[in-house]
């Protein structure tokens, strides 16, 4: 299992292929680009099947862990 953050663009709620290990991370990755963004009314971190791909940190943000 993994999260990802998602995004209220619209009414709908958007995601990319980023997926991190804990609900907290996704939810560090979506809090950071939502307040960069202009366009999304809300952001969220929901359960994905998919693996895991990313780690937040806290001084370089989104990490790629291939």
């Amino acid at each position: 299992m993994s999260f990802k953050p998602e995004f209220l663009c619209d009414g709908e709620w958007c995601s990319n292929a980023q997926r991190f290990a804990t609900e907290q991370e996704a939810q560090s990755s979506a809090r950071s680009r939502f307040a960069r963004w202009s366009v999304p009314s809300a952001f969220r971190a929901t359960e994905s099947d998919d693996p895991v791909n990313y780690r937040w940190d806290e001084e370089e943000g989104d990490v790629h862990v291939g």
